[in-house]
């Protein structure tokens, strides 16, 4: 329970100033509020493209969805999606303490914000994980149906992530783990993983292991040079190429996810 505790700050970091919104670029948006089951009430944006893929986005465990602005411009504008990104409790507007397992609460809060309030049917749902949100959508696809799951920067699981920076915790099993590679069999949607070559903080060849473990059809694209925070900036417009082929494919075909 203690390491359960103690996490923010080793793994979460989450900010609560907003540093601006999609209309400083030139975005229309709204301001969204809804509450995860167990009452805690999170903000995201919902950044509307009448008759696009919906997209939800799972985003990594720094900053806030304000620090996305840069690459919910470029979803939207480029590679045509509208968008709905939210941030986890304590993160950014949204209320409560960080934990792993408010992270799930919340990723479902907003699967259902989608699917109930919105009336998004979940067939056209992609689902969107970075870095730490690759764990949440990747869980998101095994409990409700979705279009597509696309994981960018994703980790095999919290243990193997844990030897790499706190090897003191070398059998450390968190009581609620984040675990891409065990789940990843189980998806029943095309799969797209994204990695930068010379990503950092996540090695490439968690990457390659997650892909290696999902089922077909899946795709994957490192992209030469990127580091862990620069994958959209280095792939620049292959990497848009890439994402609006995916999704393109994905459109004839509408698979619900089994439950787990």
């Amino acid at each position: 329970m203690f390491w359960e505790l103690s996490e923010k700050g080793i793994v979460f970091f989450p900010d609560p100033y907003l540093i601006g919104t999609p209309a400083d670029f030139g975005l229309e948006y709204e301001e969204v509020w809804f509450a995860a089951e167990d009452g805690v009430r999170l903000h995201g944006w919902w950044v509307p493209k009448p008759g696009a893929p919906v997209w939800l986005w799972f985003h990594g465990n720094a900053g806030n969805i304000s620090h996305r602005l840069e690459n919910i411009k470029l979803l939207v504008d480029e590679v045509g999606v509208q968008v709905f990104i939210f941030d986890y409790r304590e993160y950014g507007k949204s209320a409560g303490r960080i934990n792993r397992e408010g992270t799930f609460k919340d990723a479902a809060a907003a699967y259902r914000y989608l699917t109930e309030t919105r009336g998004v049917p979940g067939p056209d749902l992609i689902l969107f994980g970075r870095s730490l949100g690759t764990a949440l959508a990747t869980d998101a696809a095994l409990k409700g149906p979705g279009r597509a799951l696309i994981l960018e920067s994703p980790f095999t699981n919290s243990q193997e992530m844990a030897k790499l920076y706190a090897p003191f915790l070398f059998d450390w099993r968190p009581r609620v783990p984040y675990d891409n590679l065990r789940k990843i069999g189980y998806v029943k949607l095309p799969v797209l993983i994204i990695h930068g070559s010379e990503d950092e903080i996540i090695p490439v060849d968690m990457a390659r292991r997650v892909f290696d473990a999902a089922p077909e059809p899946k795709e994957l694209y490192i992209i030469p040079g990127a580091h862990h925070n620069d994958t959209c900036l280095v792939g620049g417009q292959e990497y848009v190429k890439r994402l609006r082929a995916f999704i393109e494919k994905t459109a004839t075909r509408r698979e619900p996810a089994p439950q787990p």
